[in-house]
């Protein structure tokens, strides 16, 4: 079991950054892909980025590309989402999730582990 706890979320002003980190507890040894997904009020749950632990690879969503990097620390079992030029539509939920394979996923349905959320509200 691996237990996720997301941090960072707050309120900013349109144009400003988050970071937002997701600390992975338990069994951490494992090789874990990892995904960030966001939930807006009344939509659905939509990938944001990953990162495959084989290869390091990273992917992001079109709507985040250029002003969202997710990243690892192994040694602290965390990874991040730093989030610039924020935008109202940017405003959400944000999950971080956990799945036991060696390459990630944009399907929120194919990973193995899900953090409880951290509100990101963007103010225009």
């Amino acid at each position: 079991q691996v237990q996720l706890v997301e941090s960072g979320g707050g309120l900013v002003q349109a144009g400003g950054s988050l970071r937002l980190s997701c600390a992975a507890s338990g069994r951490t040894y494992g090789s874990y892909s990892w995904g960030w997904f966001r939930q807006a009020p009344g939509k659905e749950r939509e990938f944001v980025t990953r990162q495959d632990w084989s290869s390091g690879r990273t992917y992001y969503a079109d709507s985040v590309k250029g002003r969202c990097t997710i990243s690892r620390d192994i040694a602290k079992s965390t990874v991040y989402l730093q989030m610039n030029s924020l935008k109202p539509e940017d405003t959400a939920v944000y999950y971080c999730a956990a799945r036991t394979a060696s390459y990630g996923s944009s399907w929120w349905d194919e990973y193995d582990y899900w953090g409880q959320g951290t509100q990101v509200t963007v103010s225009s």
